[in-house]
């Protein structure tokens, strides 16, 4: 006598195990999801030690052996001189307190270039280059941007457009090893972040999109750009 096969018996054994494993990479995915957005939340009031840019600038010196030395001082925003404020703000997301997170208008301009072979020009706000920096790094890939894209509305919504930029301009990148405005006015002009002029913000502001290329003292065509868009955008 035969027995016809079960139709409730278990999947075969590689099916159960990639299951099992598709599980297992949801919830981590998920776990550190949540934990980068608890340390959105708790940036509202503390200040990040470190960041992902930071980790893997150190990374990249062992790997490759080479002297490191990191500048990272963390100031409040009423420490940072409005020139520099504007300037930043100016040079890397003009609309940054018009939008919440997002800026679709620039998003849109970017992909009408791409389709005509013009120059693409980065579309990233000011909100998304702080998740950015904070929990992925200078790297690129469609994970990442995912990630990033749910993680920006958390950054809106808990921490506000002043903290936000309070942040930012503590944790960015300005050249090998100078993270912050303090660090980066002191670097670059000697001086303090409080103090900073127009002319100076404006050549720091130049560098952002390269800071590891770029110098301030080579940045007089970009910053004159700057500087017009400073006077446009109004403060």
């Amino acid at each position: 006598m035969t027995t016809r096969p079960s139709k409730l018996s278990k999947p075969p054994l590689r099916k159960r195990s990639f299951l099992a494993f598709a599980r297992w990479f949801g919830l981590a995915v998920a776990l550190l999801w949540l934990l980068a957005a608890l340390t959105l939340v708790a940036a509202r009031w503390i200040d990040p030690p470190t960041t992902a840019v930071h980790v893997q600038r150190r990374l990249q010196a062992w790997i490759h052996n080479t002297p490191y030395r990191e500048r990272y001082t963390f100031i409040p925003l009423s420490q940072i001189s409005p020139n520099l404020q504007h300037a930043v703000v100016s040079a890397e997301d003009a609309r940054f307190y018009l939008h919440h997170g997002f800026d679709w208008h620039a998003i849109q301009v970017d992909a009408k270039e791409d389709m005509e072979g013009g120059r693409i020009r980065g579309g990233s706000t000011l909100t998304q280059q702080l998740v950015k920096n904070l929990f992925f790094g200078t790297g690129r890939s469609f994970l990442r941007k995912g990630a990033e894209t749910t993680l920006v509305p958390v950054a809106e919504l808990v921490l506000g457009k002043r903290r936000i930029l309070e942040l930012y301009l503590n944790v960015v990148e300005w050249g090998p090893g100078i993270y912050g405005a303090e660090a980066a006015c002191r670097y670059h002009d000697k001086t303090a972040a409080r103090t900073i002029d127009r002319e100076q913000a404006a050549r720091l502001a130049a560098i952002l999109p390269a800071p590891l290329k770029r110098r301030p003292e080579r940045m007089n065509s970009y910053s004159a750009v700057i500087l017009r868009r400073m006077r446009q955008v109004g403060w």
